[in-house]
């Protein structure tokens, strides 16, 4: 099956790298930290002693406390107590220097402190430095999170610290709601060599589910399949969330059965398809088709799905040809037609304005027993009516009645636009009257093509009917059937009704 995955002529050799160049790029320092010796300041060797010596806040007041501790002062300190036996009294040098020596600790300060406590194993202090320093205000012009990021990452090695800091930190950051900035932060510290956790990973996607970042979820779902990080049943129950929060599920549910047909695949497979198939959509075919190939690699989506996907960026790259063609290979292989596949061909077709040939996908599609869905009906019937084609254009609407399914609006007023235009109002009229009955809810535009098609054939018991039709549901004409309205008010000999909505216009 990735075999078929190479059918896809790519511009570049991997679709995967560079993935986010439209997040900003974080500048990292290169400078090396500079750990300094007790014997480069007697200040510095004297604090050390006296916190080795176990000596109290009012013995350290007494000794230093005329001391201005400024930001390169308390980091030697610290990392002169970077070791885990000294975990403790760095904590406490940091808390007595604040509050007694009155010292404005810089980021850099926190976040020495935070990798000794997190080494040492001290979370519930770590904690609450990581949620200090991030809600903290700092004269240092940083973003919040991504300059503690940095520098977190400046000073990893500095402090030899362990990497389980950075999954704490992107916890931290997600139980605070700081979520702004977390593709980027989640991404930097893979591109450092970091990778996350799937807890951390679900903890954020999880907090982003319950915010109204919702589309950032499948931004860092698709991270994590880049990453080769494999989501877990928490993982996937969130994206399942995610769809539901959407109002995608229904939607995605009835892809994947007309691809898959009738026995429906895991949740993990409806979600990996539903990601695959929006970044198509979106255009960013190369990045869909190389998340597929990872997908392929480590089982996570059916072969169905994966060739019904494919054959689906060829129809988004408008090359029908190509599609069929790969289509065909496929069948070749020992794969079965589906109803997914055949819909993006009608479709495709209408789009080309082949019409003929979509009439024949249509009929090969009820042959092999598959249901056309609306979208099918959707695209003959506007097709058929924009090339002329109306004893078609009906047709289909009818056909569309017999499978128990209903056109959309925009369908219905295409066909109804050209149908009044040549004549035809009544048919039209007709069809709207069988439409209601089973349950389609016309808008102004449908109405006012009826208008403008009954003033045009002077039919005026047929536009009579409609404007007290439209009275009865509350429906108002647009723009474009105002006039025809008015026109047709006068016609009726309504004078003061089309006065009225001459008024009210020219007062709006």
């Amino acid at each position: 099956m990735p075999n078929l995955l190479r059918a896809i002529t790519l511009r570049r050799s991997n679709p995967i790298q560079n993935p986010f160049s439209f997040f900003s790029p974080i500048a990292t320092s290169t400078r090396p930290a500079q750990t300094t010796t007790a014997n480069d300041d007697p200040i510095i060797t004297s604090v050390v002693d006296s916190l080795q010596q176990g000596h109290c806040w009012k013995t350290l007041s007494e000794n230093f406390g005329s001391v201005k501790f400024t930001n390169p002062t308390v980091r030697k300190i610290l990392l002169q107590l970077k070791e885990p036996v000294n975990s403790k009294k760095a904590l406490t040098f940091f808390h007595w220097s604040a509050q007694e020596s009155r010292a404005e600790h810089g980021i850099s300060s926190y976040c020495l402190l935070i990798h000794i406590l997190v080494k040492t194993g001290l979370v519930r202090d770590a904690k609450a430095m990581i949620e200090s320093v991030l809600t903290k205000k700092f004269s240092e012009d940083n973003c919040r999170t991504l300059g503690v990021l940095d520098s977190l990452l400046d000073s990893f090695y500095t402090v030899d610290s362990v990497p389980f800091v950075f999954d704490f930190f992107v916890q931290t950051c997600a139980k605070l709601r700081i979520v702004d900035d977390i593709l980027d932060t989640c991404k930097l510290l893979f591109d450092r060599g970091f990778p996350l956790s799937v807890i951390s990973l679900n903890t954020v996607l999880h907090v982003l589910l319950k915010s109204d970042k919702v589309r950032l979820v499948w931004g860092l779902y698709e991270l994590m399949i880049e990453r080769r990080i494999s989501p877990n049943e928490m993982t996937v129950k969130t994206m399942v969330g995610a769809l539901c929060k959407e109002g995608k599920l229904e939607k995605f549910l009835c892809i994947v059965d007309r691809m898959h047909g009738n026995k429906r695949p895991a949740p993990h497979v409806i979600v990996n398809t539903c990601l695959v198939y929006e970044i198509v959509e979106e255009g960013r075919i190369e990045r869909g088709m190389g998340l597929l190939r990872l997908m392929l690699n480590k089982n996570m989506i059916l072969d169905t799905m994966a060739y019904s996907l494919v054959v689906f960026a060829k129809v988004r790259m408008e090359d029908l040809d190509s599609a069929k063609e790969t289509y065909e290979q496929i069948l070749r292989r020992g794969f079965k037609e589906n109803a997914f596949v055949y819909d993006l061909f009608v479709g495709r077709s209408c789009e080309e304005r082949r019409i003929d040939e979509a009439i024949g996908l249509l009929e090969d599609m009820e042959r092999l027993g598959f249901k056309p869905d609306q979208t099918t009906f959707d695209w003959l019937i506007k097709s058929c009516a924009c090339h002329g084609r109306l004893e078609d254009s009906l047709a289909f609407c009818a056909r569309m009645i017999g499978y128990g399914l209903l056109p959309s609006c925009s369908a219905v007023n295409k066909m109804f636009g050209k149908l009044c235009e040549n004549g035809r109002t009544k048919e039209a009229d007709e069809m709207l009257t069988i439409l209601l009955e089973k349950g389609f809810g016309p808008n102004e535009s449908t109405y006012s093509r009826l208008i403008s098609g009954y003033v045009k054939d002077g039919d005026m018991e047929g536009l009579t009917k409609v404007l007290f039709e439209m009275e009865y549901k509350s429906i108002s004409s647009n723009v474009s059937g105002l006039s025809s309205e008015i026109i047709g008010l006068c016609k009726c000999g309504r004078l003061k009704e089309a006065k009225s909505i001459l008024m009210r216009e020219g007062c709006c």
